[in-house]
């Protein structure tokens, strides 16, 4: 027979176990928390910190987690912890995107960096992503979307199911913003730096002696970071448009 102590501990353990799975799988797939410079442990710890907060708030389904029905339900909470995260994701892929748009043609795309969290990248991109993490903190874009992570209990319940039949149009109307936001944001600096490169051709077509790799490049390259120096303040906006879209749609997918 059963005592009641276990039965105690296993209700303890299921109002633990369900919250845990959905933060944590966000905290995998969100920017910020998800790059290789923070610790597993740290993750671990944040995550076990924020399923705390809503122990004996969020309403812990009573489902047997080695059923059936709880795999199931495992899965559904780590793929909406994945998908919210993923969301997130888009805007900081379109800044990497529109770094190495604008350090190719500035000739810079042989120099990369190594980032923790996509891999080598040109130096442009890794500076446009630092400068949209910055951003992201700045305007607390991280106690929005914890905020948004904990309402989500509210929004779609432990056992219920998200609105999936409303995800194809949020994702189909987001997915493209990766492109989109990435040219935006790069198409200036590459026309501007398209028009130095026309100059620097007429002037070669006047003076054939001159040696267009020993001046044209230093050129581009100085001409390419003044060019990104006036630019930021435009990009700095757009960027913190992004994450602001990105942010209504996390709140999409949970149907709010």
């Amino acid at each position: 027979m059963i005592s009641t102590d276990f039965i105690a501990l296993s209700e303890v353990l299921a109002g633990f176990l369900w919250p845990f799975l959905r933060i944590g799988a966000f905290l995998i797939a969100a920017p910020l928390f998800s790059i290789d410079a923070v610790q597993l442990r740290v993750r671990i710890l944040f995550a076990v910190g924020l399923t705390l907060m809503t122990y004996g708030v969020v309403d812990a389904p009573s489902i047997d987690p080695l059923s059936l029905e709880g795999v199931g339900q495992i899965i559904l909470q780590i793929y909406l912890g994945l998908m919210m995260g993923f969301v997130l994701q888009i805007v900081t892929a379109a800044v990497a995107l529109a770094g190495q748009a604008i350090a190719n043609s500035m000739g810079l795309g042989f120099a990369n960096l190594v980032d923790p969290s996509m891999g080598n990248i040109p130096v442009v991109s890794q500076f446009l992503v630092i400068i949209a993490t910055f951003i992201f903190l700045s305007v607390g874009g991280h106690l929005l979307v914890i905020g948004l992570l904990l309402e989500s209990f509210a929004l779609v319940p432990l056992g219920s199911v998200p609105p999936f039949q409303d995800w194809p149009a949020t994702l189909m109307s987001w997915l493209p913003m990766l492109f989109i936001a990435g040219l935006n944001l790069s198409l200036p600096l590459i026309v501007s730096i398209l028009l130095v490169n026309i100059g620097l051709g007429i002037v070669t077509r006047s003076a054939p002696a001159l040696n267009i790799i020993s001046v044209g490049f230093p050129a581009i390259l100085l001409a390419g970071l003044v060019l990104l120096n006036f630019a930021l303040p435009g990009m700095m906006q757009a960027i913190e448009m992004l994450w602001s879209d990105g942010y209504q749609v996390m709140r999409g997918l949970m149907g709010d």
